[in-house]
Parts: structure tokens; C-alpha cells; sequence
């Protein structure tokens, strides 16, 4: 009866450092992961580093499109790396305010602060109106 007793409180102190260090494990990486993302949120650069090679598209962003849904056509047309990074980088930014539907022709040497500047009309015009019912 002794010997079992032994066995189980070793057992059990065992199960309870085993468990502490996998929520330290699981801590520290997800405290990375959203370092890390964060982290890009302000420094991420552009998609094509030589303006020489940079891929030019043209885009139709719509008044009900939300940042996502622009951050996936962006992603889609190879102007940007991550969808969501750029949807929180809208919210970060200080166009959010300012963003205008219309036709844009950006490239992949731009930056996400780049495109937002260039879509909220801070230094362009759009090329045509987007309808808004769309």
C-alpha cells in the first residue's frame, strides 16, 4: 500500500511539471507569434524589393468592401504577402478614415502604406468612380 502511495505521488508531481512546462511552451510560442506579427503590422516591406522588377495591377476596390476582403484581392493579385497582416494594418493606419472606392493601379514594390495612401486619395485621384452599389 505504501509502495502504490510513492508511486502515485510521483506520478502525479511528475504529470504536474510536465504540464507546467507545456504552458510555458505554449506560452512563449504564441507570445512570439503575435510578437512577430505585430512586429510586421509596422515594418513589413514591400512585395517586390527591386522597383525595376515590381508587378503592376490594376484594382477595383467597391464602398462594401471591408479591409479584408481588399487585403484578399490584393493577396490574390500578388501586390501584398498576407491578407490579414493588411487588414490589421488598415486598422493601424491613419487612412482608415479616408479610404475612397475607385480603380487604382498599384505595384509590388509598394509597400501596404503605400496602397492605403494611394487608395485613400492622398496624393491620386482613382482612375474611374467604383459604383457604391456594389
Amino acid at each position: 500500500m505504501k509502495a502504490a502511495k510513492i508511486f502515485l505521488t510521483i506520478v502525479g508531481a511528475a504529470l504536474r511539471v510536465f504540464l507546467l512546462l507545456a504552458a510555458v511552451y505554449i506560452i512563449y510560442n504564441g507570445a512570439t507569434i503575435c510578437y512577430n506579427y505585430g512586429y510586421r503590422i509596422f515594418t513589413e516591406p514591400a512585395v517586390a524589393a527591386d522597383p525595376q522588377h515590381a508587378k503592376e495591377e490594376t484594382v477595383v476596390i467597391t464602398a462594401k468592401m471591408k479591409p479584408l476582403d481588399i487585403g484578399n484581392l490584393l493577396e490574390s493579385k500578388g501586390l501584398i504577402n498576407d491578407a490579414k497582416l493588411f487588414a490589421l494594418q488598415f486598422y493601424a493606419s491613419e487612412y482608415r478614415e479616408d479610404f475612397k472606392p475607385g480603380t487604382y493601379t498599384l505595384n509590388s514594390a509598394m509597400t501596404a502604406e503605400d496602397m492605403m495612401e494611394r487608395m485613400s486619395g492622398a496624393n491620386l485621384e482613382p482612375l474611374e468612380t467604383a459604383g457604391t452599389d456594389q
